[in-house]
């Protein structure tokens, strides 16, 4: 398999991984495009990023930090309220943290390998995974609208929202259903499958929903390649099922610390 092919294998993913990181499609695109540069202008870089998916994490890792105060310090002015909320938590919240947690859950790296990619030793990110958990207990609370057309993945995300101390607004298995939920109810956070009950899209019940207000949205599907296309806006917040616990955790702490958890209206 040529380099191309097997960088490009991985990028869908790295892409996640850099929007999730930064809070931003666009300056996570940002730095997976930094990192090829880097590699094409580097032949023992381009060389590394073709041994597997750890070594390509690693070279982001390496723009990702270097570039990382710069990127801080942007204006926020010509920024969406997603990203400028994103740029001003990032200042104030240790991006380690974030990072460690990110590898090893989302991304679903070992420890090991985790601290390969951050230059660090496992201990180190053993403490830093801990240190985020911590901060994900300390979320506010917030009101949840799960879109799910499986009754068991539906209770299963019900019992793990409730459990993160959220609260439960709705639960819809239609695009129908869950416009209807959103006009009388007040999300500030939405949890949502592609394909749903009656052959509706979670996609345009998720359009729906954002012509009302602005909330974070975390797609659940077994389909990922439908959203990681380029083609159009990127979700930030993407978990392929079959799910692990630990990943929604993740994800509903990532969203609401980039993401507005005000409720809509």
């Amino acid at each position: 398999m040529s380099l191309g092919a097997k960088v490009a294998n991985q990028l869908p993913y790295l892409r996640r991984y850099a929007r999730a990181l930064t809070g931003s499609q666009s300056a996570g695109d940002s730095f997976v495009r930094a990192t090829l540069e880097a590699a094409l202008a580097d032949d023992d870089l381009r060389a590394t990023i073709g041994e597997g998916r750890a070594q390509l994490y690693h070279a982001f890792n390496r723009v990702w930090s270097t570039a990382y105060v710069d990127t801080a310090d942007r204006s926020s002015g010509s920024l969406g309220q997603h990203e400028a909320a994103a740029q001003e938590r990032l200042a104030a919240m240790t991006p380690a943290n974030r990072q460690a947690l990110l590898l090893t859950t989302l991304e679903d790296f070992s420890i090991d390998d985790a601290a390969y990619i951050m230059d660090r030793e496992p201990e180190d990110v053993e403490s830093l995974v801990q240190d985020a958990i911590a901060e994900i207990d300390r979320e506010s609370a917030t009101s949840v609208l799960i879109i799910e057309d499986e009754p068991l993945i539906s209770m299963q995300l019900e019992d793990l929202v409730r459990s993160l101390g959220h609260d439960v607004c709705g639960m819809a298995a239609t695009r129908t259903q869950a416009l209807e939920i959103v006009q009388r109810e007040q999300p500030g956070l939405v949890l949502a499958d592609i394909q749903l009950a009656d052959g509706s899209s979670g996609l345009d019940a998720v359009d729906d929903i954002l012509k009302i207000g602005s909330v974070p949205v975390i797609f659940i599907t077994a389909y990922p390649e439908r959203l990681l296309t380029g083609n159009r806006p990127e979700p930030t917040y993407l978990i392929t099922k079959p799910f692990q616990e630990q990943t929604v955790r993740t994800a509903i702490s990532q969203a609401l610390f980039f993401g507005s958890s005000r409720p809509l209206g």
